[in-house]
C-alpha cells in the first residue's frame, strides 16, 4: 500500500470502500478475534427472533450472545485501547441514557422498574456495541444475514405451529403474534441486500440464479409467516416498505410484480390446502377487530394523560403497566397490566418529554445515516445494502406505531446497522 503525503496543514480523508464492504485499513476483518466477533454477532441478532424457542430451555441461554458480545467488544478495544468510533447516533442515545437512569431512579420502588431499566440498559450497551463492531471488524452484512436467518426459523415456527398445532394465530418462537409479524416483515427488505449481483461479460450485472432462488424462497417463507399471524400492523408496514423500495428504484416492477405472484400462489395454495385453518383464524380475528381497536385506543389515552403528569421523566420504565388500571379504571379480563401497543406513546409515558426527545432522536438520525450512505454509494449495487437496512428500520418504525418493540431486538440491530453503513461510506479512521 503506498502512504500518502500532504503539505503542513493539510489532512488527508481516505474516500473508502462502498458501504457494505470491510474496512480493511481498521482493525483487520480476518483475525480469529475478528471472526469471533462477527460470530457472536450473528448469535446475537439471529437468535434474539427465536428466543421463545430457547426461554423454553432456559431464560439465562437467551443472554449469553449478547453477555459474550460485549466481553470479547472490551478485550478487543482494550488491547490495544482504543475509543469506539463516534457516529451523531451517540448524542440521543446519551440523552436516552440519562433519561433511563434518571427515571429508574425517580421511580425505583415500581412493581415493574427495575425489571423494564435492566432490559433498557441492556440494549442501549447492545446498540453501542453494534454500532462500533459493524463499522470496523464485522462486515453489516453479518447481522443482516443473521437478521434473515432468524426471521426465517421463526417463519418457520410460525407456520408449524398453525397448520401443525392448530394455534389459531402462529404464535412460532413467540408468543403474541403481532410480535411475531413485526419479526418477520421487519427481515423482508434485507432481502434486497441479499440479492447477490455478479458482472455479465457485456459489464451489466445480474443475480445469480441460486441466489434467486434463495431469496425467493425466503420471501415467501417470510410473508406467509406473517400472513398466517393475522397481523394488520404488519401487513400495513409490509406494503410501506414495499411502497419505499419501489418508489427509490429498488425494485424494477417486474421483480415486484413476480415475487407477488409467487406470494399469491404460495397464499391460494396455503388456503386450498388447509381452509378450515385459514378461516378459523380470520373468523377469530374478525370477532377481536373491534374490540382490539378500541382497547388500543384507550390504552393511547392512557399514556397521553400519564405524559402531562409526569412530563420530564415520566413514569419510569414499565410504569405504563403499572399505572393503566387507576388511569383507565378500566380491568381487562385477558390482561391487567397491558403495555401500550404503540411504542412512542408507551416510551413517552414512561420515560417523559426527554426520554422520547433520546429515542425519537436515535431512530432519525439511523435513518439520516443510511440515506447518505445510499447518496454515497458509487453505483446501484452499493445502494442494496444501505437501502436495504433503512427500508427495514423504516417497516420497524411504521409496525411499532401499533405494537410497543422497543424491547425487541430488529429495532436495535436495525439501528446499529444503518449507522454502521454510514460510517462505513464515510471512510474516515479513526
Amino acid at each position: 500500500m503506498v502512504q500518502q503525503t500532504a503539505p503542513a496543514g493539510v489532512v488527508l480523508r481516505d474516500t473508502g470502500p462502498r458501504p457494505g464492504t470491510p474496512l480493511v485499513h481498521d482493525v483487520a476483518t480476518r483475525t480469529p478475534l475478528a471472526r469471533l466477533l462477527q460470530g457472536l454477532v450473528f448469535l446475537t441478532v439471529g437468535v434474539a427472533s427465536c428466543e421463545g424457542y430457547l426461554l423454553d430451555i432456559n431464560d439465562v441461554v437467551t443472554k449469553v450472545p449478547a453477555a459474550t458480545l460485549v466481553l470479547v467488544w472490551l478485550v478487543a478495544r482494550l488491547r490495544p485501547f482504543r475509543m469506539p468510533r463516534f457516529h451523531p447516533v451517540h448524542v440521543p442515545l446519551a440523552v436516552l441514557v440519562v433519561a433511563v437512569l434518571a427515571s429508574t431512579a425517580v421511580h425505583a420502588g415500581d412493581t415493574f422498574t427495575m425489571t423494564y431499566a435492566q432490559r433498557w440498559v441492556s440494549f442501549l450497551v447492545t446498540v453501542t456495541v453494534l454500532i462500533d463492531v459493524c463499522s470496523r471488524e464485522v462486515p453489516v452484512r453479518v447481522p443482516v444475514w443473521a437478521s434473515v436467518t432468524g426471521a426465517t426459523v421463526a417463519a418457520g415456527g410460525a407456520l408449524w405451529s398453525f397448520l401443525i398445532e392448530g394455534s389459531p394465530r402462529a404464535t412460532g418462537p413467540l408468543e403474541d403474534p403481532n410480535d411475531l409479524a413485526y419479526v418477520l416483515v421487519s427481515a423482508v427488505p434485507l432481502l434486497l441486500a441479499l440479492w447477490l449481483r455478479r458482472p455479465r461479460r457485456d459489464g451489466r450485472e445480474r443475480a445469480p440464479r441460486a441466489a434467486q432462488i434463495l431469496v425467493g424462497v425466503v420471501l415467501v417463507l417470510l410473508v406467509l409467516g406473517a400472513a398466517v399471524t393475522v397481523s394488520r400492523g404488519g401487513m400495513i408496514a409490509l406494503a410501506v416498505a414495499l411502497v419505499w423500495l419501489a418508489g427509490r428504484g429498488a425494485i424494477a416492477p417486474r421483480v415486484l410484480a413476480a415475487a407477488a405472484v409467487a406470494v399469491v400462489v404460495a397464499g391460494v395454495g396455503l388456503v386450498a390446502a388447509f381452509p378450515d385453518d385459514v378461516g378459523r383464524a380470520l373468523s377469530q380475528k374478525d370477532q377481536v377487530a373491534a374490540s382490539n381497536i378500541d382497547s388500543r385506543a384507550l390504552r393511547w389515552e392512557v399514556a397521553a394523560t400519564l405524559l402531562p403528569e409526569h412530563p420530564l421523566l415520566g413514569v419510569g420504565p414499565g410504569g405504563f403497566r403499572s399505572h393503566y388500571l387507576a388511569a383507565s379504571h378500566n380491568a381487562e379480563l385477558e390482561e391487567q397490566t397491558p403495555v401500550a401497543h404503540n411504542m412512542y406513546v408507551e416510551v413517552a409515558a414512561e420515560l417523559g418529554v426527554l426520554g422520547l426527545a433520546g429515542f425519537v432522536g436515535m431512530i432519525a438520525v439511523a435513518l439520516w445515516s443510511a440515506e447518505r450512505a445510499v447518496r454515497a454509494a458509487r453505483d446501484r449495487a452499493g445502494r442494496l445494502l444501505p437501502l436495504a437496512v433503512q427500508t427495514a428500520l423504516i417497516a420497524v418504525c411504521v409496525a411499532s406505531a401499533f405494537l410497543s418493540e422497543q424491547y425487541y431486538m430488529p429495532l436495535w440491530a436495525l439501528t446499529a446497522a444503518a449507522c454502521a453503513v454510514g460510517l462505513r461510506s464515510e471512510g474516515a479512521i479513526r
